[in-house]
């Protein structure tokens, strides 16, 4: 974060000055960092003793860093810096034990305490990521603060800290902070201790409020008339698709939707931006451990390239979706689809349309914003050529590609339609070209990268050595899908990274990393005597679709199992926790990340226990809290 009022920049990683403990502050001017010292994603990762700090040079990174070597203690990782205000414990790295952590809010009668996190809500000059900073000195009329990440010119010489806030004590004694910067606003202070009066309560939210709902429009024939746009291509594909202008076959459930309510959507939202954050988080862990990185049966020649698209394009990931189980028992992720999602046309298109067809006015559609977050990914995605649409024969494929064309062609990109391999070539430079003789060189697929693996897994020789489908040889014959994917010369979204996160091993590195985490799920590679007390669930580590899923109760009785294409594939083991059961229909929420971010909410059913391919959307409403 930049000051508009800061004078000229030091270089990157410049030392601005030195606070308590000799912690130095460092300057952040990105634009100035050098690519010799940090070429990749990974350089930007700072470690100090083997302890993750943060991103060079953030200003959570220059929190933890602060707390680590004065104290000895450092906070979980947060997906933005206003989320530090939800956290109720700090860790002790020299025997893992918990500290108890108090939050107050600005106006607090306890005054913040030298040393403490000062906590910056999100917006204005904050925005998206809030922002944090140590508390060095408290005046009656001000504080002294140190931070990373706002101004990047030297403090004053001798001066411990970088910038001082206006403070005033009011009539009942509530110390408040002025944040300053344009359109910004302080939280409040956090201090280690157990001493919990004047401090935020912790949230006792009615768990109930977590509890899905249904209800239905008036019937009034609705069903029977077209609502979908056939001038779309998009709309026209969805209705050929279902065979009709409809979200389901059975008429009934045409009138019927959920609820779901405000404060359980804001904490869908939250776990989706955390739960991001650390699979990106399990996702380097994976990437810097071989013995890892083995578990996700992803051919060894294509280590260093996953490396490489790790380093190069962490950042380039458009969308990806979480399934979740949510209910008065609690918040629940089975996993992220980080590689190849689906549903994206029925969330952020069908539902609203839906909605004004049939004339429900309960709520607000959580998809609404959902097209615009993809239109800001592609424009932000760095696509200087045609990007070449790729999906297969698959009628639901038709229609979520050509939504995907539209958020991108809204982002001013060219795209063109690509259905299967038939039809491409190459020219004379070896370059793969479409019908129209265009050299391919972006591509957005609905294509797992498994898909690609699975040819690669074929011509692969027990030496390892690059097969010949990906080299100069190949334009001997037709291009095959793994020729497309896989060449260097192509960029092809989601990055080919995305096979780690999407692939369930990641599941129980997840849950070592992240014991008993209130959104995960005890996820084993083998079953231990204390693991599937209320059941187990085994699934394929590269399942899709949710193919070859076996459910089984505590006494290990197959409960239900699905086919698939995927059960010669290793397994993993997730303890079971159900989907509500609502009017019949078993009933999974999934969000949307875009860009890494929370971009919209949908909900599939089945009256069976798995929610698969043929699994139906149902229209999803937001309701507020009090009209449930």
């Amino acid at each position: 974060m930049t000051d508009s009022t800061s004078t000229a920049a030091e270089p990157f990683g410049a030392i601005l000055g030195t606070t308590h403990g000799g912690v130095t502050a460092h300057s952040s001017d990105y634009e100035s960092a050098d690519p010799l010292d940090h070429p990749d994603h990974d350089s930007y990762r700072h470690f100090i003793d083997g302890e993750y700090m943060g991103y060079k040079w953030q200003c959570v990174e220059f929190a933890r860093r602060w707390l680590y070597l004065n104290h000895g203690v450092v906070f979980d990782d947060v997906p933005m810096a206003y989320d530090i205000f939800r956290l109720r414990s700090l860790r002790r790295v020299s025997d893992d034990q918990r500290l108890p952590l108090q939050a107050f809010h600005n106006g607090a009668v306890r005054r913040p305490q030298p040393g403490c996190l000062l906590i910056w809500n999100e917006g204005g000059e904050f925005h998206v990521t809030g922002h944090v900073a140590i508390v060095i000195e408290v005046l009656p009329d001000r504080v002294r603060i140190a931070e990373q990440n706002v101004h990047h010119t030297p403090w004053p010489a001798g001066q411990s800290w970088s910038r001082e806030l206006p403070a005033r004590i009011d009539a009942e004694g509530g110390y408040w902070i002025q944040a300053t910067l344009p359109g910004a606003s302080i939280l409040g202070w956090m201090l280690q201790t157990d001493d919990t009066d004047h401090a935020v309560p912790l949230e006792q939210t009615d768990s109930a409020l977590f509890d899905i709902g249904v209800a239905g429009v008036v019937e009034a024939g609705q069903h029977a008339r077209p609502w979908l746009d056939l001038a779309r291509e998009d709309e026209a594909a969805f209705v050929a698709a279902m065979a009709g202008h409809r979200l389901t076959t059975d008429v009934a459930d045409q009138y019927r939707y959920f609820r779901l309510s405000e404060t359980a959507l804001d904490e869908l939202r939250r776990a989706t931006d955390e739960l991001h954050a650390m699979f990106m988080h399990a996702t380097q862990v994976v990437l810097n451990d071989d013995k890892l990185l083995a578990l996700f049966n992803i051919p060894e020649v294509l280590w260093p390239r996953l490396r490489v698209s790790w380093e190069r394009r962490r950042g380039q990931m458009i969308t990806g979706r979480f399934d979740f189980s949510v209910s008065h028992r609690g918040v629940k992720v089975y996993e992220y689809n980080a590689d190849s999602a689906s549903c994206h046309m029925e969330t952020g298109r069908v539902q609203g349309k839906w909605a004004t067809h049939f004339g429900c006015d309960d709520g607000r559609d959580p998809g609404d914003d959902l097209f615009d977050a993809l239109v800001k990914a592609w424009r932000d995605a760095g696509v200087d050529d045609v990007l070449h649409i790729m999906y297969d024969a698959d009628m639901e494929e038709a229609y979520h590609a050509r939504f995907i064309k539209s958020a991108a062609e809204a982002a001013g990109i060219e795209c063109r339609m690509i259905r299967g391999v038939a039809g491409l070539g190459w020219n004379a430079a070896g370059e793969v070209i479409d019908p129209h003789g265009h050299p391919i060189r972006w591509v957005w697929k609905t294509w797992s990268w498994e898909t690609a693996l699975d040819q690669l897994r074929d011509e692969c020789i027990e030496d390892d050595r690059v097969p010949i489908a990906l080299g100069p040889e190949g334009a001997r014959r037709a291009p095959r899908l793994a020729d497309v994917l896989l060449r260097r010369d192509v960029v092809v979204f989601e990055p080919l990274w995305t096979l780690i996160p999407s692939n369930k091993a990641i599941l129980p590195i997840l849950w070592s990393i992240f014991p008993n985490h209130p959104y995960l799920l005890d996820s084993r590679f083998e079953p231990a005597p204390d693991f599937g007390e209320g059941g187990y669930v085994v699934k394929p580590i590269v399942g899709r679709c949710g193919a070859n899923i076996s459910i089984y109760s505590a006494d290990d009785t197959l409960l239900t199992e699905t086919d698939g294409k995927f059960d010669d594939r290793a397994q993993i083991y997730q303890a079971y926790f159900g989907l509500p059961n609502i009017e019949g229909l078993n009933v999974q929420v999934c969000t949307f990340s875009v860009d890494g971010m929370y971009g919209g909410a949908c909900v599939r059913v089945d009256p069976s226990l798995v929610i698969t391919t043929d699994s139906d959307l149902l229209p999803l409403r937001v309701v507020p809290d009090r009209s449930l």
